[in-house]
């Protein structure tokens, strides 16, 4: 599928845009179904797109008490850990908007295995998506300099998982476990959301979107919907080695 892709000025702007594409998202499709499933992502831009929509006007927009939120993927720390994408998560949106504590999906990591963690999200999402024409409504993600996604790190394993829908792993490089969502279960989603700023991520991003396939060395290339849609908002610093 070819991305729709949305370039703005600088990383507010971003994070504005996608304030409003999410909460216009949101209420289309609450018009048309009971709930809305949502993946949050971690990151700084993330981070600005939850104070926007924890405040007016998005606030007022969303009906919250109808979402049902979920994580791409954890490092296996403390949700105290400011590290925590769960934790960031709470500061910054869910302790400000009134979404029942049982449609809040968090990756657990107080189990002593994390592979635990990963068989027990994975079961959460079959109970959710099993029979679904697809799986989360929206899925947010974020890329990374290295261009992997989620926790789809480039030389992992993970990349090429097909069967399992959550998978847990040793990262070297960070010293730490991480719990992921797998492509099966990304790529069945209605709707993809990737949020990209910063000139340093400028030679991966045209690498994922524009250079030859190779998910081995650029994992968000592998993020692509089988029958939904693809967008990409992104600023000028990110796009700037992108051919028009």
């Amino acid at each position: 599928m070819t991305p729709s892709l949305h370039i703005y000025p600088q990383p507010e702007a971003v994070a504005q845009a996608a304030a409003s594409f999410i909460a216009e998202r949101i209420n289309t499709v609450l018009q048309k179904q009971e709930r809305f499933t949502i993946a949050l992502s971690g990151g700084s831009t993330p981070k600005r797109l939850h104070e926007l929509l924890a405040d007016a006007p998005y606030r007022d927009q969303i009906d919250w008490s109808r979402l049902h939120i979920f994580w791409g993927d954890e490092r296996y720390v403390p949700l105290e850990d400011e590290r925590n994408n769960g934790r960031m998560a709470y500061d910054t949106l869910l302790n400000h908007v009134a979404i029942p504590e049982d449609q809040i999906h968090l990756m657990r990591t107080d189990l002593p295995d994390p592979n635990a963690a990963a068989r027990a999200y994975e079961q959460l999402l079959h109970r959710y998506f099993d029979g679904q024409p697809h799986s989360f409504d929206l899925l947010i993600l974020g890329m990374g300099d290295d261009a992997h996604t989620l926790s789809l790190f480039p030389g992992t394993e993970v990349i090429h998982e097909m069967k399992r829908w959550c998978a847990a792993f040793f990262l070297d490089k960070q010293d730490m476990f991480r719990v992921t969502i797998t492509r099966p279960v990304a790529n069945a989603s209605a709707c993809i959301l990737f949020l990209t700023t910063g000139k340093a991520k400028a030679p991966a991003l045209k690498e994922v979107l524009q250079g030859a396939r190779n998910i081995e060395k650029y994992p968000s290339q592998s993020i692509q919907p089988v029958n939904g849609e693809l967008h990409w908002i992104i600023d000028q610093a990110a796009a700037s080695e992108l051919s028009s």
